[in-house]
């Protein structure tokens, strides 16, 4: 993959209420075929979602989940390391979680921490975040093999979109729970952020396991992107 300005991105992309309809319901069956394609075919499917807070990642998850049959589906969510896991290497608790044959699992956030927020906040030593994107690439790998499709989403908005989503957040009374002092105190760290993002991409961005960065500036554009993007990878693996 190229390297990746974040900065560049053309975030003025967007969708009429509309166009949205249209497209998302089109993209929609088409995401539904293929969760019956992959029960078919035994093929397991690993969706990574990551990007800036506030980017909609949700969102776009629920448009996804949608059409499915919710026993051909799972979403993983995953905050900080508690408990056990804290006693086990770092991939452990992705391993656990990841797709059986036939089925599709839904990361929300990931083992992408470990070179995003670990190395921002220095949770993870410069020496244990730096080897962690060989580590990755062969974890992917492993599953590639094994004859998992990933497809792997970074949803990007800009500094001023995500202050303008924060300030909604406070006054909504249903997704006010989302919003937390430590996503104010991370925009300080927007910057470092942004830098290892784009590192990520250029390091664990691969021909098996691309990723695919959305600008999600306009949501309704983000979510027909992110449906129709994992469609068009499920298809080439089951067909």
């Amino acid at each position: 993959m190229r390297p990746v300005n974040l900065d560049k991105l053309d975030l003025s992309k967007s969708l009429t209420r509309r166009q949205y309809e249209i497209q998302l319901a089109r993209e929609q069956i088409r995401v539904n075929d293929c969760g019956l394609a992959c029960v078919k075919s035994g093929v397991p499917v690993l969706c990574v979602i990551e990007g800036s807070d506030a980017a909609g990642k949700g969102g776009a998850i629920n448009r996804i989940t949608y059409p499915l049959d919710p026993r051909c589906f799972t979403v993983a969510s995953f905050a900080a390391p508690h408990g056990e896991e804290k006693t086990h290497h770092y991939l452990w608790r992705f391993w656990r979680n990841l797709p059986r044959a036939g089925h599709l699992t839904i990361f929300d956030r990931s083992y992408y921490g470990r070179v995003l927020v670990e190395r921002v906040e220095k949770f993870a030593a410069r020496a244990e975040w730096s080897r962690a994107y060989q580590e990755i690439n062969e974890f992917e790998a492993q599953q590639v093999a094994f004859g998992m499709a990933i497809v792997k989403f970074w949803l990007q908005i800009s500094r001023k979109e995500q202050w303008r989503r924060f300030k909604r957040r406070e006054t909504d009374p249903f997704r006010s729970y989302k919003l937390t002092e430590e996503d104010f105190r991370n925009r300080t760290h927007w910057n470092d952020y942004q830098a290892a993002a784009e590192e990520m991409f250029l390091r664990t961005s691969t021909p098996a396991a691309p990723w695919n960065v959305v600008e999600a500036e306009d949501k309704y554009f983000a979510r027909v992107k992110v449906l129709r993007t994992l469609a068009d990878t499920i298809e080439k693996h089951v067909s």
